[in-house]
């Protein structure tokens, strides 16, 4: 059974937005539904003010779109839809047409653990107009959070670097499914473990966790609690100390490591999560290092996120362990990745491709049309930009990118560089010719991915924008059709 599978035994299929069935039966009822179209899923600007973002939520799309069928009860609910003169919202010929629909769709997507950039495609969606259209919510549900979070998650393991980091957040997640999506992306992203015991067992994600505060309030007195909790659980004893008095609560843990070590079990550590961080854990230190215990690890929490991290560790914070919470699983500070589903090209079965623009005002907004795949290039080492190009129309050995914010910033990539395609195929009429990385391989490609990268996109204040353009050519052919489309309107 597939990871959707046996956490929603229902069918998913209406897991959309009522717009995307009334088009696909306006597509229908108007003989377009097998026209050829071409849609690509991409975000606008990178999330959290950041240089970058990580792609992921691939396997779940893959899944989805594996298992997309109308059922009985789905078509029931349908045909009980009611338009504004009371009428059927569907006709029932329609939902006779989804009951047999086939997602005979191409889907080529960048796998998950690469990092991306603002106006990039994450996936491309090539096939039947109806039955591509019919995808854009749920790929864009699957993809937008878990791409953000991930994002979140790489952020903060920058600014831990090699110190584990654990996820904390499912009691202040948006829901089920969203302790479970942002658990499984933490971890791809480069969280070491989660609190989320069905997380763990769905996704093989190790679980960690003590005891709360609940534990020591229940008790007469701390070093009451301690000891019990110790008895209880002797593997498995990191105290939470600051339910009275931060320090006092590491000398408690310290009187009943000693018993632990006496018994044959060791303590792992203290868990601080209130007060001044960096000074309550550097005298956290001292006394268990004075009282025999170097090894016992401190671990922190308390609303922390990646600038927090980065500035405990700046004042020398003694910290082992970092525990992160709600700034992680509600990507806190940009709350929506911003993701959107263009159709870009569009054709009669076999016939020629007519590309599709939407203009606006705002330059960000004014779509790119046609069919189009990123090159990432690397010289000498180094990773030099991502051009976006059109796979009708092959670049040149040294093709131009232009930047698509900021038309006076070109780049010509040298003939010499080498040149990588990001988006691979996954779906080809439909079947799948694509086996998704496991997690541990994800998050083994996201620390290299940043690793290739200058460490200016990384910054988490003012960022270096790394080089991304769209091919010379094709840029010229989108400013002809842009131009068009504004004098025809």
């Amino acid at each position: 059974m597939t990871t959707l599978g046996r956490v929603y035994r229902d069918s998913l299929a209406l897991l959309t937005d009522l717009y995307q069935l009334t088009m696909a039966y306006g597509y229908w009822k108007s003989g377009m539904a097998e026209k050829e179209a071409c849609f690509h899923l991409f975000f606008r600007k990178n999330p959290f003010v950041g240089g970058f973002a990580v792609a992921c939520g691939l396997a779940p799309a893959v899944e989805y779109i594996e298992s997309l069928r109308f059922q009985d009860d789905d078509l029931e609910y349908l045909a009980g839809l009611r338009g504004n003169d009371g009428g059927e919202l569907f006709e029932a010929e329609f939902l006779d047409h989804l009951r047999t629909l086939s997602f005979r769709c191409d889907v080529d997507a960048v796998p998950e653990g690469t990092v991306v950039f603002a106006q990039e495609p994450l996936a491309r969606v090539t096939g039947p107009l109806l039955a591509a259209q019919l995808l854009e919510t749920p790929l864009l549900n699957l993809i937008n959070f878990q791409t953000l979070i991930a994002t979140k998650a790489a952020r903060l393991r920058l600014a831990a670097g090699d110190d584990p980091i654990l996820e904390f957040g499912l009691r202040r997640a948006q829901g089920i499914d969203g302790g479970l999506a942002a658990a499984r992306a933490a971890y791809a992203g480069g969280c070491d473990g989660t609190s989320n015991v069905l997380a763990g067992k769905i996704y093989g994600i190790p679980v960690k966790g003590t005891h709360a505060y609940s534990w020591v309030l229940a008790f007469g007195s701390e070093l009451e609690a301690f000891e019990t909790y110790a008895e209880a659980m002797p593997n498995n004893c990191v105290f939470l100390v600051d339910t009275y008095d931060s320090l006092e609560g590491v000398r408690h843990a310290v009187e009943v490591g000693r018993k632990l070590r006496a018994s044959g079990h060791e303590m792992i550590g203290v868990r601080l999560d209130s007060g001044d961080l960096a000074w309550l854990s550097r005298e956290a230190r001292r006394i268990l290092d004075e009282a025999g215990f170097p090894e016992a690890q401190i671990l922190a929490s308390n609303d922390l996120d990646e600038t927090l991290i980065a500035e405990l560790k700046r004042q020398g914070a003694a910290i082992d362990v970092w525990g992160v919470g709600t700034r992680l699983v509600t990507a806190f500070g940009d709350p929506a990745l911003g993701g959107v589903y263009k159709l870009t090209a569009i054709r009669e079965p076999g016939g020629e491709w007519q590309d599709r623009v939407k203009v606006s005002e705002q330059t960000v907004k004014t779509t790119n049309p046609g069919m189009l795949q990123v090159r990432r290039f690397r010289q000498g080492g180094e990773l030099i930009g991502d051009l976006i190009w059109d796979e009708r129309h092959e670049p040149g050995a040294t093709p131009t990118m232009v930047d698509p914010l900021d038309l006076t910033r070109r780049k010509t990539i040298p003939e010499e560089a080498e040149g990588e395609d990001l988006l691979v195929p996954v779906f080809r009429r439909g079947s799948r010719v694509y086996d998704p990385p496991g997690l541990e391989e994800i998050r083994q490609r996201v620390r290299e991915q940043l690793g290739g990268f200058h460490e200016g996109i990384k910054r988490f204040v003012n960022p270096h924008r790394y080089p991304v353009g769209m091919e010379l050519g094709y840029f010229e052919r989108k400013t002809r059709l842009v131009m068009e489309v504004r004098g025809s309107r």
